[in-house]
């Protein structure tokens, strides 16, 4: 069985959604106040969403 990958990015919002999948869920926070996980009733990740995107620019020299 193949999974797909589910990916929304919102460059209004500035906000990023990664699903690994379509199972029902919720969002749990995390450690860092921009990111959130995406768990299923038994706490595993399905996924986790960014917000604020553009401060993780990666720099150039």
């Amino acid at each position: 069985m193949t999974s797909k990958i589910k990916v929304w990015f919102d460059t209004e919002a500035d906000f990023l959604e990664v699903r690994f999948s379509d199972v029902a869920g919720y969002s749990k926070e995390t450690d860092h106040d921009a990111v959130m996980e995406r768990v299923d009733e038994t706490d595993n990740v399905i996924g986790f969403s960014i917000m604020g995107v553009n401060r993780f620019k990666k720099q150039t020299h």
